[in-house]
């Protein structure tokens, strides 16, 4: 069926919004997923702050067009059945979620993205961001080594206590 007009400017505006809203946009073909697999990559998507949507790529280009940032950017790779995901606050989400999605099907397949500057993003690019570490897995790694030396030095303090308690511990009962 058909969409009208005003439906796909509806649309078109709400595609040029996220565009300009998000840090990061990822593609991904989902060719061969039922209509349950999209509702269950949606719900993990919510979860993870990142919004799905399905649109026809020539809706997507009128609204890549349509922003100043993604005037230049490169839509070649958009061909086919896409499935975009738009975070607005992390830019390695939506590429982490379908990657993280398509491992459990793998008729879902990562295409194409682009940044928050305008830039579109190869495949080979996408997958690498998708092996990214999250932000909260950086700021543990972060966190830990900055304790690590106190950690240590801690570590150094109490065994020198610890070895004097127990030298006078074995003193008295010799005694």
């Amino acid at each position: 069926m058909a969409i009208s007009r005003d439906k796909k400017n509806t649309l078109v505006a709400e595609l040029a919004q996220l565009f300009a809203d998000a840090k990061g946009t990822v593609g991904a073909a989902y060719t061969g997923l039922s209509v349950a697999n999209l509702q269950e990559l949606r719900k993990a998507a919510r979860a993870n702050d990142v919004v799905i949507k399905v649109a026809k790529n020539r809706l997507v280009r009128v609204a890549l067009g349509s922003n100043d940032k993604f005037k230049a950017a490169d839509t070649s790779l958009l061909t086919g059945q896409l499935v975009y995901a738009f975070s607005s606050t992390d830019e390695v989400a939506p590429a982490q979620v379908l990657a993280k999605f398509a491992k459990l099907h793998p008729e879902l397949k990562l295409v194409a993205g682009f940044d928050n500057t305008g830039a579109a993003l190869d495949t080979a690019t996408v997958i690498a961001l998708s092996t990214l570490p999250t932000k909260d897995q950086l700021r543990g790694q972060l966190v830990s080594v900055i304790a690590a030396p106190l950690t240590g030095f801690l570590g150094v303090a109490n065994g020198v206590q610890r070895r004097f308690a127990q030298v006078l511990s074995q003193r008295a009962e010799s005694l």
